[in-house]
C-alpha cells in the first residue's frame, strides 16, 4: 500500500505530460498535413532532375 505513495503521483504526472505535450502538438499545427509525409515519401524525385542529365551508360 506505500508504494501508491510513490506510483500514483508518478502516474498523474506522466499522464498531465502526455496531455500537454498532445495539447501543444495541436496547438502548433502538427497534424494539420496528414497525407503528406506519406505522399513524399513514395513520390518519385527524378522529376527534378535537369532536363540535360545523361545517366552513365
Amino acid at each position: 500500500m506505500n508504494v501508491l505513495i510513490i506510483l500514483l503521483p508518478i502516474a498523474l504526472f506522466l499522464g498531465t505530460l502526455g496531455l500537454v505535450g498532445f495539447i501543444w502538438s495541436m496547438k502548433t499545427g502538427q497534424f494539420d498535413d496528414l497525407e503528406g509525409a506519406g505522399w513524399r515519401a513514395i513520390m518519385n524525385d527524378d522529376d527534378k532532375m535537369d532536363p540535360n542529365h545523361r545517366p552513365h551508360s
